[in-house]
């Protein structure tokens, strides 16, 4: 995979950063999208590179997922000995390698947002019981509407029933969408906050994130001139550079592993 001059300089300057915090989406990021989404894994190839990443100095990778902490330890392969952390379910989950000595955030429940959730989860699935391609996922916060199976007339039909029916008993919930899929939660982190909170905690003087959806766009619009953007995929994007796949991406990974590695030296 050839990366253009333009990406090619961008990962060189920010290869060189003092302390680099290389923060990523993982579905159609790191992972192609799959029908079934606890099938996603990433490709050997950023695997690889993400590797040789956490093996450098001053240098942190996270995964920064709209996913459940608990599906994205899955879908990563994630060992309990990994030094990557995970900010899961956008940012209102967090996990951190042991080795990096920071204390675990006490996990906020709420347990009327939580007897609501598992209530409008039911009534969603009753919902779209009859509609062909689309089901419902709880989530930590709150649930997700898939529709990537789903012909045009399901989506809009599964999507104007979803929001009739949080509109009307959960109007406070943030609603986000994405890529064949509808979001609600009661905790409204994003993963602007996410990567503000690695920041801090790595002390990070740059960051690198790649984002694939419209989520990502929040991460993607706080990052400062010292960061760098990296859009995979279509979509108006506030990132600087724009890559085709994952596998481009990886190769992104691999450039910034090794230039960052020379430096080191």
């Amino acid at each position: 995979m050839t990366l253009d001059d333009g990406t090619v300089e961008a990962v060189r300057r920010i290869a060189a950063s003092d302390n680099l915090l290389v923060a990523l989406d993982f579905d159609g990021t790191l992972a192609p999208l799959e029908d079934e989404p606890m099938r996603a894994r990433a490709l050997p190839e950023s695997t690889a590179a993400i590797d040789r990443l956490t093996s450098l100095p001053d240098t942190t990778v996270a995964y920064v997922s709209g996913r459940q902490l608990a599906d994205l330890v899955v879908i990563s392969e994630h060992s309990d000995d990994s030094l990557v952390h995970l900010a899961g379910s956008h940012g209102a989950e967090f996990w951190h390698p042991p080795a990096a000595g920071i204390s675990p955030r006490p996990r906020v429940d709420d347990v009327a947002e939580r007897a609501r959730a598992d209530a409008l989860v039911d009534a969603a699935r009753d919902l779209v019981a009859g509609i062909p391609g689309a089901w419902i996922e709880p989530k930590a916060f709150g649930f997700g509407l898939h529709t990537r199976l789903a012909n045009d007339a399901g989506t809009i039909a599964a999507t104007d029933a979803i929001d009739e029916l949080v509109a009307t008993r959960a109007p406070n919930w943030r609603r986000r969408t994405g890529r064949d899929i509808l979001e609600y939660a009661w905790r409204h982190e994003g993963k602007d906050s996410a990567v503000e909170a690695l920041r801090e905690l790595s002390g990070a003087t740059a960051v690198l994130f790649a984002g694939d959806d419209v989520t990502d766009e929040d991460a993607l619009a706080s990052l400062g001139p010292d960061d760098l953007g990296v859009r995979v995929g279509e979509g108006p994007t506030a990132a600087t550079v724009r890559l085709g796949d994952a596998a481009a991406l990886a190769a992104l990974l691999d450039l910034l592993g090794t230039l960052r590695a020379d430096l080191s030296q």
